[in-house]
């Protein structure tokens, strides 16, 4: 019990809340959240029920809840009349009713029957603001607080056992017991506080339903004459029409039509009938500015059209050989990346004149066709048209043909028939069904035959044209053949060792010649025959991009290599100055044999 001869002043806040955070349990809120007394530490009193949290303004560092079996250690408070002993730790809470709605008011028990206001107001007000205390004469009495906060403050005081001064006489002691007490006043508070808060949610639901209605039209005259007389002026006005007539509308569908005033009336909508003129004047002016701005985008689109033509052609120019071994490799990647979307861009343009071309098609009625047919035959020409007549005319050969086969099978029929026996008219109608049947099946095998024919001539003419390319390129090989072998043999007379001949002429392989096998020999002439037709030269790159469209496998350092060998065929210049310079090989065949 050396914690209960502890004594603290009143005036230290950190002792205050040090007594306070060790007074047992946290009580509950009407939320169902655990409450820690919230310390003012200029009056070193409690002002509040704060949240419990690691961080409390006034109270600091707040230390982790204990466990229920172990024991909390209280420290005395001290007032001016009175002592304050703290309760065995080790009993339970003290137990409480259910907190009344809107409670403000707490019931005190156990006070020493000594007490006087004075002294609860001392204790109490520590707590907070008083508004009334009704003491009875046995030892209990009422507090009703300002606040509802602070009747939780004021809990935290059951179980403690009071003493006045420092007497010991029964009279001057007793033990605290605090409960949560019902009152007309807190109940009649709390009933217009909600009374109030719903009146001012139904008037934010109104506020929000009337933002969101839409508006109101504005109301409608009741019909006199005078405001007759108004309504027949404001309908000849052009720009009151629309809410004249709105009226008017009005007062057909209500009835105020009469025998007495339907001249009125009539006059109303024979001004309304000669607004038509009005709006048929100004729609057709709206389609003859519309039209205006059409003709104007065509010229415009086509004049663009024809530019991104003339773009285009200047691509494919530069696309040509004569201009296209002239560019470096960087360039002709940009010049034919630029040339794809001129192209997209085109077609998209032509897409958009030719859809415009259509809509005007699709607008124009078959009496329009005509008379544009009449008077602007020799001005325009109608694509779609042609291609149709095209159609037609392909269509009538054919059908021309059909009906000539026909004609052939049934003169053969007739002949067959005028030598045959006269048949029933069963055998006839069967005999007809076959016919039939045989003239549709001898159509299908005609137009297949002409389908094969035309594909036979197709297949035809590629092989021609590939058979053809293969000679041309055998006798370009065999030329190039025998131009090395007698090379060959014009070096060996000059010192260099003969190779021996076999019975067909052809030199072995030689261990001092440039050309090692076969292959590299067909490599020397098909460069040779690649470097020809490029009077100025190319690149090592240029070249095996061409010859990998042969052989994949062609590396460019052998193809190098095999130039090299033979300087008497192939030479090699540097073009450019700088950064632009390059290495060109060219064929000299024909100046090495001068030489030789």
């Amino acid at each position: 019990m050396a914690s209960n001869s502890m004594t603290m002043p009143t005036s230290d806040p950190s002792a205050w809340a040090t007594a306070m955070s060790n007074l047992g349990m946290p009580p509950i809120s009407m939320t169902g959240q655990q409450l820690l007394p919230d310390f003012d530490p200029s009056l070193g009193l409690m002002t509040g029920i704060a949240p419990m949290n690691p961080m409390i303004p006034g109270l600091g560092l707040v230390p982790p809840p204990l466990s229920q079996d172990a024991p909390v250690a209280k420290e005395i408070i001290h007032c001016k009349s009175c002592t304050l002993f703290p309760p065995n730790p080790n009993l339970p809470p003290p137990a409480t009713r259910e907190r009344p709605p809107g409670c403000k008011t707490v019931f005190v028990g156990g006070l020493p029957e000594n007490a006087t206001e004075q002294l609860i107001v001392e204790v109490f007000g520590q707590c907070g603001d008083i508004a009334a205390i009704r003491k009875s004469k046995k030892n209990f009495c009422h507090i009703r607080f300002s606040e509802e906060l602070t009747v939780d403050k004021a809990l935290l005081l059951s179980g403690y056992r009071i003493r006045l001064g420092s007497s010991t006489d029964k009279k001057d002691t007793g033990r605290l017991h605090l409960d949560f007490a019902q009152a007309r006043d807190d109940l009649y508070e709390w009933e217009c506080r909600q009374r109030m808060l719903a009146r001012e949610e139904r008037h934010r639901r109104k506020m929000e339903e009337d933002r969101l209605r839409p508006p109101s039209p504005p109301p409608i005259v009741h019909y006199s004459e005078h405001e007759c007389i108004l309504l027949g002026d404001k309908i000849k006005d052009d720009n009151k029409f629309p809410e004249a007539v709105r009226v008017l509308l009005t007062w057909l569908e209500r009835g105020e039509v009469s025998r007495r005033n339907a001249n009125n009336f009539y006059s109303m909508i024979q001004s309304s009938n000669g607004h038509i003129r009005r709006l048929m004047s100004e729609k057709s002016q709206h389609e003859k500015e519309m039209e205006v701005a059409k003709d104007k985008l065509k010229t415009v689109m086509a004049s663009i059209l024809a530019q991104f033509e003339q773009i285009v052609s200047v691509f494919h120019a530069a696309s040509k050989q004569k201009a296209w071994d002239h560019f470096s490799k960087a360039q002709r990647k940009n010049l034919d990346m630029w040339r794809k979307q001129v192209e997209k861009i085109r077609n998209v343009h032509s897409e958009q004149l030719m859809g415009f071309r259509g809509e005007e098609e699709m607008e124009m009625s078959d009496d329009d066709m005509e008379d544009c047919s009449v008077t602007n035959s020799k001005d325009f020409e109608d694509s779609a048209l042609i291609s149709q007549a095209e159609a037609l005319k392909e269509e009538n050969n054919s059908l021309r043909c059909q009906l000539d086969a026909y004609r052939n099978e049934v003169e053969l029929l007739k002949q067959e028939q005028g030598k045959k026996q006269p048949m029933t008219s069963e055998e006839d109608n069967t005999h007809s069904q076959q016919l039939s049947f045989l003239q549709q099946a001898l159509q299908g095998m005609q137009k297949q035959l002409l389908r094969m024919k035309d594909e036979l001539k197709e297949r035809e003419a590629e092989l021609e044209k590939s058979i053809e390319d293969k000679q041309q390129l055998k006798n370009q090989i065999h030329n190039l053949k025998a131009g090395l072998h007698n090379r060959q043999k014009d070096a060996g007379s000059k010192g260099c060792r003969q190779a021996e001949e076999g019975e067909e002429g052809l030199p072995e392989k030689s261990h001092h010649s440039p050309v090692h096998s076969e292959r590299d020999a067909l490599l020397v002439g098909i460069i040779s025959t690649f470097l020809n037709v490029h009077p100025f030269g190319a690149s090592i790159e240029y070249i095996c991009s061409y010859l990998q469209r042969l052989d994949t496998k062609i590396n460019p350092s052998e193809v190098e290599a095999l130039l090299s060998r033979l300087p008497c065929t192939f030479r090699l210049e540097l073009t450019g100055v700088g950064a632009s310079l390059e290495k060109r090989w060219n064929f000299c065949g024909f100046q090495g044999i001068k030489n030789t």
